[in-house]
């Protein structure tokens, strides 16, 4: 056991990345029931889709499970209402100040982690009272943070900016990406682009797919005017590149892309004409599977990898 698994009351201490239109009841529910924390992603949930999730998930697993929330959410009070009127005990809040929402979370006996991008922000989260701290390098998909660190550096910075509990995140698709994290400081993982891509994933399988089938290289960061945004190349973010690179402003960036390119590209299935969010090491994983699978394979590479070099 852990800091992260006796906060969390978990077996392994894996976190499931709450990832727009991948994370649903079906995601969340297998990787809590196979030892790790799954988690919602209430980022592409209206307050309806939530609860009808939140009930799912009550049905379908007796273990620890959580909601990711980015706080910069068109409709984060009412989603914080029902989080807390259905008794959810544990949130993951991202894309905005840990101040603004913790205390009432700890009112309602719900643990807080947040995701952060630098020292900086890891000290303000401390400030804030969270109960831990996810450290997420610009390796990872979909949003990023402004500073493009990588993980690697990322995780050891933190570690001495703050004493709470560390899970770090970006690039962590295999157990020896686990175990190096571990070594520089964290005492757990948050994975997202495993998962994104496991058959329970409520993303398409024409987005699945593209995913297995893209080469290193093939994601970019871009949208650094809106919000960064790590994305598979295709014909939408083609036109996104050109546009940046001819000084685009963030309003012209925004009619290029249109309205739910995010919804398009991963729930729709449109590999052409939307957002492709997914992290560089997808181009590591070349097949589609089940999280249990997932899970053993990661809990048996951190293994052998940690008697390798013992």
């Amino acid at each position: 056991m852990n800091r992260i698994c006796e906060l969390f009351g978990i077996e392994y201490p894996i976190i499931q990345g709450g990832m727009v239109w991948c994370s649903g009841w079906r995601l969340a529910a297998a990787v809590s029931n196979a030892g790790g924390l799954g988690l919602l992603g209430a980022g592409s949930m209206h307050p309806d889709t939530l609860v009808e999730h939140i009930q799912k998930m009550k049905a379908a697993t007796d273990k620890p499970w959580g909601i990711n929330i980015p706080l910069m959410y068109p409709e984060i009070d009412k989603l914080m209402d029902i989080i807390i009127s259905e008794g959810v005990k544990i949130v993951f809040t991202s894309a905005g100040s840990p101040k603004k929402f913790t205390a009432r979370l700890h009112e309602a006996g719900i643990k807080v982690a947040h995701v952060v991008s630098s020292s900086k922000f890891a000290r303000k989260c401390e400030e804030a009272g969270v109960d831990a701290i996810v450290a997420e390098g610009f390796e990872a998909g979909g949003h990023n943070g402004r500073e493009e660190t990588t993980t690697l550096t990322l995780i050891p910075q933190v570690r001495k900016a703050t004493t709470l509990p560390l899970i770090a995140a970006g690039g962590i698709g295999s157990g020896e990406a686990w175990l190096a994290t571990q070594v520089l400081g964290a005492e757990g993982v948050q994975i997202g682009t495993l998962f994104a891509l496991a058959e329970e994933s409520s993303a398409s399988d024409e987005f699945k797919k593209r995913c297995i089938s893209i080469e290193e290289g093939d994601t970019m960061l871009c949208l650094k005017k809106i919000s960064p945004t790590r994305l598979i190349k295709n014909e939408l973010y083609n036109k996104i590149a050109e546009a940046e690179n001819a000084g685009a402003s963030a309003d012209e960036l925004r009619e290029i892309s249109g309205t739910a390119a995010a919804k398009r590209g991963i729930f729709e299935g449109d590999v052409e004409g939307g957002y492709l969010e997914i992290g560089q090491i997808a181009s590591a994983i070349k097949e589609i599977k089940p999280v249990n699978a997932i899970m053993e394979t990661l809990v048996k590479e951190y293994l052998d990898a940690k008697k390798s070099i013992i």
